[in-house]
C-alpha cells in the first residue's frame, strides 16, 4: 500500500477542480478534435489528428495523476485540530527572521501545494522540517540552500 500524503483542505480542492475541469471540458473537447481529423482522412499525415492524440495522452495521465493523489491523500483541515499553539502540518506560523529584522508568514503545506511566493511552503522544506513540534516563542536555526538562518515563533495560527 502507497504512503498517505498530507494534503491541506484547500489543496483537495484545488485538485478536485482541476479534475472536474479536465474530465468534462478537456476530455470532451479533445475527443471531439480527434473525431473532427480522422473525418479528413488519411491519418498519417493529418497533423491536427497527431496533436489532439498527444493532448488527449496528457490529458489522460493528468487525470490519472490527480486521481491518484486524491487517492492517496491525508485531507487536513487545520481549522478542526485543537490549538495547541504548537506547528503542525497546515498551520500558519508568523516568524521573526533574526537576520535581516523581517517578518514573514508560511503556511506548512503538501509538495503539491507549495508556493513560496504565495507564503506557502513544503512539509518536507528545510524551514518547515525545522518548525514543525515548536511553538510560540520557540527559536529555531534552518539550514537553508542560502546558508543557517535563525527565526523566532511570533505566532502559530490555526486558520
Amino acid at each position: 500500500m502507497s504512503q498517505r500524503v498530507p494534503l491541506t483542505l484547500r489543496g483537495a480542492e484545488k485538485l478536485r477542480e482541476e479534475l472536474k475541469r479536465l474530465k468534462s471540458g478537456e476530455r470532451p473537447r479533445v475527443i471531439a478534435a480527434i473525431a473532427e481529423a480522422r473525418a479528413h482522412g488519411d491519418l498519417k499525415e493529418n497533423a491536427e489528428y497527431h496533436a489532439a492524440k498527444e493532448q488527449q495522452g496528457f490529458i489522460e495521465g493528468r487525470i490519472s495523476e490527480i486521481e491518484a493523489k486524491l487517492s492517496n491523500a491525508q485531507i487536513i483541515d487545520v481549522t478542526q485540530l485543537e490549538n495547541r499553539g504548537k506547528v503542525v502540518f497546515g498551520t500558519t506560523v508568523v516568524l521573526h527572521d533574526e537576520h535581516d529584522g523581517r517578518d514573514v508568514t508560511y503556511q506548512i503545506v503538501g509538495d503539491d501545494e507549495a508556493d513560496s511566493k504565495q507564503g506557502l511552503i513544503s512539509i518536507s522544506s528545510p524551514i518547515a522540517r525545522a518548525l514543525i513540534g515548536k511553538e510560540e516563542g520557540d527559536e529555531v536555526e534552518v539550514n537553508a540552500p542560502g546558508g543557517a538562518k535563525r527565526f523566532e515563533i511570533l505566532e502559530v495560527r490555526y486558520i
